[in-house]
């Protein structure tokens, strides 16, 4: 992000809701895009870089969840979900197909601007990390990966990169910060979302499920983070600043 005002996109089918939310944010400092479905979108998209997307679920055509899923292919910008249902399945599965954060209607806006900022402060906060301390400007290289902290990208040895959702990229940081310790779900919502923007009980487990995905040879039999019985998640490999 630069000095500019933040830049939100609002993908919504629902009017009303779209010009409501983007009069409300904007008058809290937010440079607010609205788009009624997948291809207004796509078209927003294609001239404007955001910071964060408000996508709800619940649309004609393709809904937010398709429409998460194919933003993660190729793009690791926060998305946090909106909808009606506000069951946990439905928070489950957004999370699994990237999203950052949940939130069910109706609610506040003062609670979606909260979570908002919770989430831009955290990407800001690994920002200027970088920028503060040498060695996090460095590479990370592990089992054959190399974790990009410059661009917040993870790449193969053969190059190409793996798209990462914000919270993904936090939890795998904060695994590689800690390697060789145990961490719990507790401690793992403390160091990554310092308990902000009211996070789910699952969202830790979650997410260790869509890195295992994308770092294990077998995810269903993972070496490099694994579960400890009754203490939580443990990082193993040998970890290099290269």
């Amino acid at each position: 992000m630069t000095n500019q005002k933040p830049k939100l996109l609002i993908v919504d089918d629902d009017i009303q809701i779209c010009d409501l939310l983007r009069d409300f944010l904007s008058n809290h400092g937010f440079d607010v895009i609205t788009a009624n479905d997948g291809r207004e979108m796509q078209s927003k998209l294609s001239k404007n870089q955001f910071d964060l997307i408000i996508l709800d679920i619940m649309m004609p055509g393709d809904d937010g969840l398709t429409l998460c899923r194919e933003l993660r292919k190729t793009s690791n910008v926060p998305i946090i979900m909106l909808s009606a249902i506000g069951e946990e399945t439905d928070r489950i599965v957004g999370l699994e197909l990237g999203a950052d954060d949940y939130l069910p209607k109706p609610f506040n806006p003062h609670e979606l601007l909260a979570r908002i900022k919770a989430l831009l402060r955290r990407i800001k906060s690994t920002s200027d990390s970088l920028k503060e301390d040498d060695n996090q400007l460095k590479d990370i290289r592990f089992s054959g990966w190399v974790l990009d902290r410059n661009k917040r990208r993870l790449i193969t040895e053969d190059g190409l990169t793996v798209p990462l959702s914000s919270g993904e990229y936090d939890l795998l940081l904060t695994l590689i910060e800690h390697h060789g310790r145990v961490l719990t779900r507790d401690q793992l919502l403390d160091l990554t979302r310092g308990r902000e923007g009211g996070p789910f009980d699952r969202t830790i487990d979650v997410q260790v499920g869509r890195l295992r995905k994308k770092i294990e040879e077998d995810s269903k039999n993972p070496k490099i983070i694994i579960t400890v019985r009754g203490g939580g998640y443990q990082f193993t490999p040998k970890v290099e600043y290269v």
